[in-house]
């Protein structure tokens, strides 16, 4: 557990600069740098750009120096690494979060990290922004997308082991811990209620936040056909440690009860954007999996 200071290699701006990290939370790094006033717009997804004039004084007020190679090694076995194919889509979850709640960027940043989670296959970062991307399809229908709305995506999948609805009920704890003093208790509580909607995609009638959410989580079944195979895919490889007749019967189960509802999205605009590919989507799918 530590802050770490590689030596300082990197030319730019006519000096030399080192990485600051932590290899054990962001949370660490960030305080440290505080105390040091090292500036946050230096934070770059992972690491601290820290120029070599400041090197000696961050070592003497406690970050061990290491170099370049240790860092990296530290920093990838604490799951903080963000790698250079990750950068992209982390970057423009960054922007994202600022543009929902930019006084507070390490709930964003620590939502990042758990939906960087080298388990993940399809719940991961494209998976996000993906849900985000089609809650601004759904609000450019007509639909209303509440703040609390766009959190509770962003929260929805933050824990997955793989085990409905217990990540579901994780992720609502962590929506409410982490929301609570920035939102309100009273917005937290509704946001932790929201991410409990997603363990099942049945929304009450009355309830228009989760049945916005619930279409949004969903859409990625109305997609292409060759982004629905993907899909599958993923989600196949999420369940790799499953024998395959065990998924195949498992996964059969949850496309019927799909394909058995009178609809499978029950926003106006869903219903509109998703529906008649989803259920041919779920169908091919399902067929597939009975012929084996």
């Amino acid at each position: 557990m530590a802050v770490l200071v590689d030596t300082p290699r990197w030319p730019a701006h006519g000096t030399l600069w080192a990485h600051l990290v932590s290899d054990t939370s962001l949370a660490e790094l960030h305080a440290f740098a505080a105390r040091c006033g090292v500036p946050r717009r230096s934070f770059d997804l992972d690491h601290y750009d820290v120029p070599a004039a400041r090197h000696a004084e961050l070592v003497a007020a406690g970050a061990q120096h290491v170099e370049g190679r240790e860092l990296v090694r530290r920093l990838r076995a604490s799951g903080l690494r963000v790698r250079a194919t990750e950068r992209p889509a982390r970057t423009e979850l960054a922007r994202r979060w600022a543009e929902l709640l930019p006084a507070h960027p390490a709930v964003g940043e620590e939502l990042a990290v758990r939906w960087s989670e080298p388990h993940r296959v399809y719940h991961g970062v494209e998976h996000l922004l993906a849900v985000l991307d089609r809650l601004r399809l759904l609000a450019d229908g007509g639909e209303r997308v509440s703040r609390a709305v766009v959190l509770a995506a962003w929260c929805h999948d933050a824990v997955h082991d793989g085990t409905t609805p217990a990540d579901e009920e994780a992720s609502a704890a962590l929506a409410a811990r982490l929301l609570g003093p920035v939102v309100g208790a009273d917005d937290a509580v509704e946001v932790a209620r929201l991410v409990r909607v997603t363990a099942d995609h049945v929304p009450s009638p009355d309830d228009a936040p989760g049945r916005v959410l619930c279409d949004a989580d969903l859409g990625v079944l109305g997609g292409a056909p060759e982004d629905y195979r993907r899909y599958a895919e993923q989600v196949r490889a999420e369940y790799r440690h499953v024998p395959e007749p065990d998924f195949r019967r498992g996964r059969a189960a949850v496309l019927s009860s799909l394909l058995d509802r009178p609809r499978l999205y029950v926003t106006p605009t869903g219903a509109r954007l998703w529906e008649e590919a989803a259920r041919r989507n779920v169908g091919a799918e399902l067929a597939r999996l009975r012929a084996g």
